[in-house]
């Protein structure tokens, strides 16, 4: 069937939604598993962690793909879900209960992604949503910057670091996070020596392929009703009939995107939101000279395009020392879309130039090199 891929077995839409609705519950219990690691939690260093963060539809799965399959790199899973909060206690349940491996199939975004239950996958969010409960509230600023304190939660997410790196049998810690694109700063407070890989792509591309995954997730929840629950549980509002806006600091614009969209002006909307968020990553870049030189911008038609060169670039910026089987493996795997086309009308077309000029042109797409301010990002 059409849509099986979105299918939530009844047993794991009842335990995740048990989960989902007692935060204080695992909480506690993800600070009772930090007592119980006692000293292997304090033996371990988080070093320079990699924070990668993009719109959805950016190419960030892959930059996550590319720098997981370093030995030393340590991520999330997509097994990991729903019991985030105890990663070792339920990675050891996993373990024990294993039954063989599974066959790799296609990710739902239709994309050609082809995932396992160990593939590297975005879960983290799941624990900002435990504490931080307004972060996906589009009438608010979803914004954290060096000024905003959270003391439990900036406790517990160090110790769940630690834990996934215990766990996972790594040195260093990976993430993908579309949601950290309003957190860099903060993430950069609690680790000075954090690497961020920041992911886009030419506006028109990215709005054709932001549209396209919508539809279908809004058409999958349609025929596959628990999987809208699961997306709200797993932390994912990007697509589909609970899509949220990120709130970049502009509460008016915010606004006049969700208007587009609820009239049906899906492309001026996704062009106008994209404008957003990259204005916003542009102003912090230009404004934090810490986080310009923490940070690496990565256009996905330049890793398209030049794949080995941006491969090598981007271990470079994190640190990492390339394997050559990762850079023979992915030299020429990684292309451009070809498997749908963007269909806009000549006003859609117009519209999205009007909205994205201005911000792009900040990003190199006039010029065709991106601004010498991004280090290594040319």
């Amino acid at each position: 069937m059409a849509y099986d891929v979105f299918h939530v077995p009844r047993p794991m839409h009842w335990f995740s939604g048990f989960v989902h609705h007692t935060p204080g519950l695992w909480r506690w219990l993800g600070n009772v598993e930090s007592l119980s690691l006692g000293q292997q939690l304090r033996s371990i260093e988080i070093r320079q962690p990699c924070f990668i963060a993009g719109l959805a539809r950016s190419g960030s799965t892959l930059l996550l793909e590319i720098i997981a399959a370093q030995a030393s790199v340590a991520t999330h899973q997509y097994r990991d879900f729903p019991l985030i909060d105890t990663p070792c206690w339920w990675n050891r349940f996993l373990d024990l209960a294993a039954r063989g491996g599974a066959e790799p199939e296609e990710r739902a975004h239709g994309d050609g992604l082809l995932v396992t239950p160990q593939s590297p996958e975005a879960m983290e969010e799941m624990l900002w949503m435990r504490f931080f409960p307004d972060l996906h509230d589009p009438s608010r600023s979803n914004v954290l910057d060096r000024q905003s304190k959270h003391p439990a939660f900036e406790q517990f997410f160090q110790d769940h670091l630690k834990k996934l790196l215990l766990i996972r049998g790594g040195t260093r810690y990976a993430s993908k996070g579309n949601y950290n694109l309003t957190r860099l700063e903060y993430l950069l407070e609690q680790f000075p020596d954090a690497r961020m890989v920041l992911s886009l792509r030419r506006p028109r591309d990215h709005v054709a392929s932001l549209r396209k995954t919508h539809a279908l997730f809004c058409q999958a929840a349609a025929a596959q009703p628990r999987s809208l629950a699961h997306l709200r549980r797993a932390g994912h509002f990007e697509f589909g009939r609970d899509r949220r806006a990120i709130n970049a600091g502009d509460d008016e614009v915010v606004r006049s995107v969700t208007e587009l969209w609820e009239a049906g002006e899906e492309v001026r909307g996704w062009a106008r939101y994209w404008a957003h968020l990259y204005g916003h990553v542009a102003e912090r870049l230009g404004a934090d000279t810490a986080l310009r030189g923490a940070s690496m911008v990565v256009r996905h038609e330049d890793l398209c395009a030049d794949t080995e060169a941006r491969i090598r670039r981007l271990m470079q910026h994190c640190q990492l020392a390339p394997v050559e089987e990762v850079v023979d493996r992915y030299r020429d795997a990684v292309q451009l879309p070809t498997y749908y086309e963007a269909g806009f009308t000549a006003a859609e077309e117009a519209a999205i130039e009007e909205e994205t000029q201005a911000v792009a042109a900040l990003f190199g797409y006039e010029s065709g090199t991106l601004l010498a301010d991004y280090p290594l990002a040319t």
